[in-house]
């Protein structure tokens, strides 16, 4: 009932239903991935990230961050030093067997684009999940189910 009235259910509402799911309480960790900052006290919406942010977003090792305002500066940089992507250009990955050089697209030649070789970000990912499922934080951070008693 809760999400009825919320502003962004989707950002919330999964994580909700699995926390609070019997079938997965002591599966799950309480992380949506996700680097946001909020000002002090939290207020309605979360600051926009910006150049400033960029060092803490990225050392973080979160996966997805918000939010963004439409073409800031700090989505150049995430494409260029985290996705490896050039201006116009598509994010390369497996199927690009082109050469990178300044003034050459990596993606101009193509090959299979069924081939996935991790990269950088995959690494980065690969880091949080482990970290997370870590003997000091997964307990910690794990999702559990309060018991409400039926005198309560």
């Amino acid at each position: 009932m809760y999400y009825t009235n919320f502003v962004s259910s989707p950002e919330g509402y999964f994580h909700t239903v699995i926390c609070n799911s019997r079938e997965y309480q002591n599966t799950t960790v309480n992380n949506d991935l996700h680097y946001i900052l909020w000002d002090d006290p939290v207020r309605e919406q979360p600051l926009t990230l910006t150049t400033e942010y960029f060092e803490n977003m990225t050392s973080s090792g979160a996966a997805f961050a918000r939010k963004f305002v439409h073409d800031d500066p700090v989505l150049d940089m995430i494409d260029k030093e985290l996705l490896g992507r050039s201006k116009d250009h598509v994010t390369p990955g497996g199927w690009c067997l082109g050469l990178h050089k300044w003034d050459n697209n990596p993606c101009s030649v193509i090959g299979d684009p069924n081939i996935l070789k991790p990269g950088p970000g995959a690494k980065r990912l690969e880091g949080l999940v482990l970290r997370q499922l870590s003997t000091e934080l997964f307990r910690a951070n794990q999702c559990q189910i309060h018991e409400v008693s039926s005198k309560e």
